[in-house]
């Protein structure tokens, strides 16, 4: 092929470059051919060469890559374009970009049928050979183009060319799109003449990774000739984003000893770079482990997954037994698959060996001891045990019971949660007289089960001695509270009750002596020695240190130790009722006008301390009336109210209505009362009762009254 591609060029119509291959006799950096055809295959097979192509910088190709459009090919270090698997379509064209530490080029690969291939130019611009007769379809070629991203300057930079087939004088190429009179403007522009496509900056392909563009041919009045005609055109990825880990902290647990290969986490991280290169395909790796023992390998990392196992023995994974129960691992992830020459990003891993329940809780030891004092309740004593396991647990809490020698439920034990201990309790108070001393025996548990080839052993339960120190206990009243029912009334001295009090100290053989604790009343006695209760005032069911009938009185007895002891008795007396009390009548004064027409002067109502039957009904009465004439009268409306009715209109004056009113009690009590009545002057709704002749009734009454006497002195 060397000998007939020098500096040769072919051209099947004017303007049109069909076919360009380039080689001189001196050193021209770039492919010594930019365009190949290749026959579609069946398919392409993995790993079998496709061609081979040629790329030279004229200095020695120091660092050079390849980059292929197609992902599914790559080109070698020897310039052989190879399919990484078997592919069966791969479309019309192929494009591979060559750059090197001094150069970089492009070539493009056309994919044509078999019956194609020495028609190729006819496919392209769509010639049917049948007629002899060139019939054009479409007059512009605007083939893909390949930018590589990160392009140093200098710019404007030509990266393609635009054909038209058309030779119309004045014609011009025009190119339109996003990147061009679109946002971002102003990336790409077009020679109108030439159609060479430039680019005025250096591209990103992480922020747009492809641009569709439209060319079309104008004439000079700017009037669409032929066209729009799209242009793609793609951005060639290069390495120039770190991976980065973004979902952290990262945060692993296993449970220690776990079998060899348990998986712990999964570290995943981003590479923004194209994911269907080798600039973005990743593998992990630990950089550090901290601590480093018992083994400074105790994990691996699956180098494609990213997932992070055990490597070791579950002995080593024993959590009881490592120097700290967190491990930190600094994990490397590097793309182009783990090559020196990727970019790199870290990221710290955290895991956690998590505690299992394999040692059982301890007694410190076998016998605890404790004394209390009878009568008192509460913590008496703290059980103390040990536990290997991880506090924050349920593997290392523990569980008290009492599983013997509390019969009666006088003791409790409850777990300290600070410190793990057993609290135990006398929840009620003991009695040395009935035992001095208890045994109790007290098992210990974790609020998790024990795995299963761990049990609970003899130093999970422990005996606890408890002593039962004898205290002088107060005198204890039978029954206590003690009721009585008497009758109010009943003469000063009477007996109330005789009351009973005990010494618990049974052993101590000491003396009772009775007195007065509380009495609101000061209504009652005792006697020291015997207990017996008396009155010393008369027991009074309407005084206000009664409630509900009820009076209340305290006492205590005193025992004859050193120091005494005391104790103390409620009595409760309930106090039946007597018809002690006469009733009483309310209002007492009256006002109503001197020309009143409603004459009912007032509701009259009786109540009456005591209680039924010695209440009501109540009668009600008016006291003789004195003169010629009967001045007003009472009117009974049910068995606590009365209504005064005056029977003409008086003057203004005051006047005393005398009144009776009995209750029904055996034998009845009579209240003899005076009604006040106030006679007003009443003008304009208001009512005048100032300068009334005072006791106008009460004057006269008397009056008559002395002449009745005199009279009867006198017949």
């Amino acid at each position: 092929m060397n000998g007939w591609m020098l500096k040769v060029c072919f051209f099947f119509f004017p303007q049109v470059l069909l076919l360009a291959c380039a080689e001189d006799l001196e050193c021209i950096p770039g492919f010594r051919q930019k365009v190949f055809y290749i026959e579609q295959p069946f398919k392409f097979t993995e790993d079998q060469p496709v061609l081979k192509l040629e790329f030279n910088d004229c200095k020695g190709n120091s660092k050079l890559n390849f980059e292929v459009s197609n992902p599914d090919f790559k080109v070698e270090r020897d310039g052989s374009l190879v399919a990484l698997k078997n592919v069966s379509e791969a479309g019309r064209a192929l494009f591979v970009h060559a750059r090197s530490e001094h150069a970089e080029d492009m070539a493009e690969i056309l994919i044509v049928g078999a019956n194609e291939k020495h028609g190729a130019l006819k496919e392209i611009f769509k010639i049917e050979g049948n007629l002899g007769i060139p019939r054009q379809k479409r007059a512009i070629l605007a083939t893909p183009i390949l930018i590589p991203e990160n392009q140093r300057p200098p710019f404007p930079r030509s990266v393609g060319k635009v054909i038209s087939s058309e030779g119309t004088e004045g014609a011009k190429f025009r190119l339109s799109g996003k990147g061009v009179d679109q946002d971002p403007k102003g990336i790409f522009r077009i020679n109108e003449i030439s159609g060479d496509v430039s680019v005025t900056r250096a591209l990103d392909r992480e922020a747009i990774a492809n641009y569709e563009l439209e060319v079309e041919v104008t004439d000079m009045n700017g009037k669409t000739i032929d066209g729009p005609v799209r242009l793609d055109i793609s951005v060639i990825d290069q390495n120039d984003n770190r991976p980065m880990f973004k979902e952290g902290p990262y945060i692993g647990h296993v449970m220690e000893g776990s079998p060899t290969g348990t998986t712990v986490m999964r570290m995943t991280a981003f590479d923004a770079d194209d994911s269907s290169t080798d600039n973005a395909l990743l593998r992990y790796n630990i950089l550090k482990q901290t601590p480093t023992k018992p083994s400074p390998n105790m994990f691996y990392i699956d180098p494609e997954k990213g997932d992070i196992v055990t490597v070791v023995s579950p002995v080593l994974l024993d959590r009881e037994t490592m120097e700290t129960p967190k491990y930190e691992l600094v994990i490397e992830a590097k793309d182009m698959g783990g090559l020196d020459v990727g970019l790199t990003g870290t990221a710290t891993a955290t895991i956690l060996i998590d505690d299992k329940n394999d040692h059982p809780p301890e007694f410190t030891k076998k016998e605890f001891q404790a004394t209390v004092k009878e009568g008192v309740t509460g913590v008496i004593v703290n059980l103390t045990v040990g536990d290997r396991d991880d506090p924050a647990t349920g593997a290392w809490k523990a569980v008290y019971t009492i599983i013997n020698g509390n019969p009666g439920q006088s003791f409790e034990i409850h777990t300290n949660p600070q410190t793990n201990e057993g609290m135990l309790s006398v929840v009620k108070p003991l009695d040395y007289e009935i035992s001095a001393f208890h045994t109790l025996l007290i098992k210990v548990e974790n609020e998790d089960p024990l795995i299963p080839d761990i049990a609970y052993g003899p130093s999970s339960t422990a005996t606890v001695q408890i002593t039962v120190e004898d205290v002088n206990e107060g005198p204890v009243f039978h029954p206590n509270p003690m009721t009585v029912t008497k009758q109010e009334n009943i003469p000063v001295g009477s007996v109330v009750l005789t009351v009973n009090a005990t010494d618990p100290d049974t052993l101590q053989h000491q003396t009772i002596r009775y007195s007065v604790y509380k009495d609101p009343a000061g209504w009652l006695e005792i006697n020291p020695t015997n207990g017996t209760i008396g009155t010393t005032a008369i027991l009074d069911r309407e005084s206000p240190y009664v409630q509900n009938n009820v009076y209340t009185a305290l006492f205590l007895a005193i025992d004859s130790g050193n120091p005494p002891a005391t104790g103390t008795g409620t009595l409760h007396i309930t106090l039946e009722d007597v018809n002690d009390n006469v009733p009483s009548l309310y209002p007492t004064l009256a006002k109503v006008c001197e020309d009143a027409k409603d004459l009912r002067v007032v509701v009259l109502g009786a109540s009456d301390k005591d209680l039924h039957p010695n209440t009501d009904p109540f009668k009600f009465e008016l006291s003789k009336q004195s003169g010629p004439e009967k001045l007003w009268r009472i009117t009974k409306l049910n068995n606590t109210h009365a209504q005064v009715v005056l029977l003409q209109n008086l003057k203004k004056a005051n006047y005393n209505i005398p009144i009776s009113v009995t209750d029904s009690g055996k034998p009845p009590l009579t209240n003899n009362t005076e009604l006040k009545l106030q006679v007003c002057s009443c003008k304009k709704s208001k009512m005048d009762c100032s300068a009334t002749d005072a006791l106008h009734i009460s004057t006269t009454l008397i009056l008559l009254s002395l002449f009745s006497l005199f009279c009867k002195s006198f017949p």
